[in-house]
C-alpha cells in the first residue's frame, strides 16, 4: 500500500494580555504587537499499518501534561496512538510558554487549554487530509552562521536536514526542516513582539517558492548555540539568518533522494536521568541573601553572588529594567526566595533521579529522535556519531521541558545553563552522567522503531 501523508496548520497566536517567555526575571512581557502569527503545524504519515505524527508548535516550552492532553484529544478523533505523536516547540523567545518556568514568563491557564485544542485540531486535520505521497530526504550544512556561546571554538551542529513529501503530481505537499540555533534573532530587537523568529521566516520563504506546500520547522539541540551577534543587534541584518537557512534548505530539497522503504515505526520510552541533590546549607544561604536584599535594597556585590550564574551577562542585565540596577537585583532576589522556599519543601525526600520521555519516529530509513531538553551540541553530535544511519533528525524541546542539559565541561564550571536553568523548573541540577544517559535512551528508542 502506498504511503499517505497529511499536513495541516492551525493558529496559536495568543490573545491580548498573555505574556511572552524567554527572558527573566518577572518582566511582565505582555505582547505589544503581532509581528507574525504563531501556529501549530502537523504532519501525519501512514503506511497502511502504522501511523505517526510530527507536530511543530511556535511556543517557548511545552510540558508533559500539555503533550498528554494533546495526544489524548487527537487520538480520540483519529486512529493515531497517543505514543505515535511527537510535539516539538520551536523555542521562540517571542512566544508564550505552556510549561512552568519560574520568573521567565507567566503561564496563562486559559491560553494553555485553548492551545491544547488548537494543536490537537492541527493533528486531526492532518490525519483527515491524508493523500498518497512519496517521501524524499536530503541534507546540507549552514556553516559559519552560528557559534557556541559557552566556549571559544566549541561544538555546533550545523546540519540542515530536510524531508519532502510530494503529492501524486510530484509537487511538494509538506516540507520539514531540522536545524539547531536559538530563535532569539527577533527577540533581542523587538522584545514585545509576537513572532516565530527565524523559523517562521524560513517557512514563509519555502511556501513562497513552493505554492501549495506547508512547511514546518523542528528545532534541534541548540542549548549552547546562537546565531552570530551581528544578526541579532541590527534590524538591517536580522533577516539574514532565515534567508541563509532557506538557501541551504532549498539546495537540500533540490538534491533530496526518494526513499525506497516508506514503512512507519515509532517508539516512546522513559529514561532516568541522574541529578544532584542541593545541599541544604547552600539553599538556605541563597534564601537568606534573597530575603536580605529584598528587605534592605542592598545591591552591593550582586554580580559575584546572585548574578554569577542567575544571568548570562550580569553587566547587561539591568538594561531589562530600564537600567535600574535596584530593580534588577530585586528581581533576582525574588527568584532566589521563591525558588528556595519551594525546593525546601521536599529537598530531602525527592528522588535524585528525573524521569522524562524520549521519542523516536522512523519513516523508512529516516529517523526522528526527540527529547525534552535544551541539549548541548556535543551531546547531539555524540548521538549522530553513534547512530549508524545518516538520515537523523535530532529534535529538541519535544513532549516535555526539563531545562538545559549541559555537557560535562559546563557542569564542572557551574555555568548558567548547568547551575541556574534547572531551578527555573524546580529540578535538581544535572551531573556529567545525565547527558550520556539521555543519549543512551534516545539510541535505544531509535533502535526500537
Amino acid at each position: 500500500m502506498p504511503v499517505t501523508v497529511g499536513v495541516a496548520r492551525h493558529p496559536l497566536t495568543p490573545p491580548w494580555g498573555v505574556e511572552l517567555a524567554g527572558f527573566g526575571y518577572y518582566l511582565g512581557r505582555t505582547w505589544q504587537r503581532i509581528r507574525d502569527d504563531l501556529t501549530a503545524t502537523a504532519l501525519v504519515v501512514d503506511d497502511g499499518r502504522n501511523q505517526a505524527a510530527l507536530v511543530a508548535v511556535d511556543l517557548m516550552y511545552i510540558d508533559a501534561e500539555f503533550s498528554r492532553i494533546v495526544r489524548q484529544l487527537a487520538a480520540a478523533e483519529t486512529d493515531l496512538e497517543p505514543e505515535s505523536i511527537t510535539i516539538a516547540a520551536s523555542h521562540s523567545h517571542n512566544a508564550p510558554t505552556t510549561a512552568f518556568v519560574r520568573g521567565v514568563g507567566e503561564v496563562d491557564s486559559a491560553y494553555v487549554a485553548w492551545a491544547q485544542r488548537q494543536v490537537a485540531t492541527a493533528i486531526i486535520l492532518a490525519w483527515r487530509r491524508r493523500e498518497e505521497a512519496t517521501i524524499r530526504v536530503g541534507h546540507g550544512s549552514l556553516d559559519g552562521w552560528t557559534f557556541n556561546r559557552t566556549r571559544d571554538g566549541g561544538a555546533v551542529d550545523s546540519r540542515v536536514s530536510v524531508l519532502c513529501a510530494d503529492d501524486r503530481r510530484g509537487r511538494p505537499l509538506a516540507l520539514v526542516t531540522n536545524f539547531a540555533a536559538h530563535p532569539t534573532v527577533q527577540s533581542e530587537l523587538d522584545i514585545g513582539d509576537v513572532s516565530r523568529d527565524y523559523p517562521g521566516q524560513l517557512n514563509d520563504i519555502l511556501e513562497t517558492v513552493f505554492p501549495g506546500a506547508t512547511a514546518m520547522f523542528l528545532q534541534g539541540s541548540c542549548g549552547d548555540v546562537n546565531f552570530l551577534r551581528r544578526y541579532r543587534e541590527d534590524p538591517e541584518t536580522s533577516g539574514e539568518p532565515g534567508r541563509a537557512l532557506a538557501g541551504v534548505t532549498l539546495e537540500a530539497i533540490a538534491g533530496a533522494q526518494r526513499i525506497d522503504d516508506e514503512s512507519v515505526g515509532f517508539c516512546s520510552s522513559y529514561v532516568s536521568l541522574p541529578t544532584h541533590r542541593y545541599q541544604r546549607e547552600d539553599v538556605l544561604a541563597e534564601l537568606e541573601e534573597g530575603r536580605y536584599r529584598l528587605e534592605s535594597g542592598d545591591t552591593s556585590g550582586w554580580r559575584e553572588t546572585l548574578g554569577r550564574v542567575m544571568v548570562n551577562q550580569p553587566d547587561k542585565f539591568p538594561s531589562r529594567y530600564g537600567g535600574d540596577e535596584s530593580l534588577a537585583v530585586q528581581a533576582l532576589s525574588r527568584f532566589a526566595v521563591e525558588w528556595t522556599e519551594d525546593i525546601l519543601r521536599d529537598l530531602e525526600t525527592r528522588p535524585e533521579v528525573l524521569q522524562t520521555q524520549v521519542h523516536a519516529i522512523r519513516i523508512g530509513n529516516v529517523f526522528f529522535g526527540s527529547q525534552p531538553a535544551e541539549l548541548f551540541s556535543s551531546l547531539a553530535l555524540d548521538l549522530r556519531n553513534r547512530w549508524p544511519h545518516d538520515n537523523l533528525f535530532v529534535v529538541g524541546y519535544a513532549n516535555d521541558a526539563i531545562s538545559y542539559l549541559a555537557d560535562p565541561y559546563d557542569i564542572e564550571r557551574k555555568s548558567y545553563a548547568a547551575a541556574q536553568s534547572p531551578k527555573f523548573m524546580g529540578n535538581f541540577s544535572f551531573i556529567p552522567e545525565s547527558g550520556p544517559a539521555l543519549i543512551d535512551g534516545m539510541l535505544n528508542s531509535l533502535a526500537q522503531t
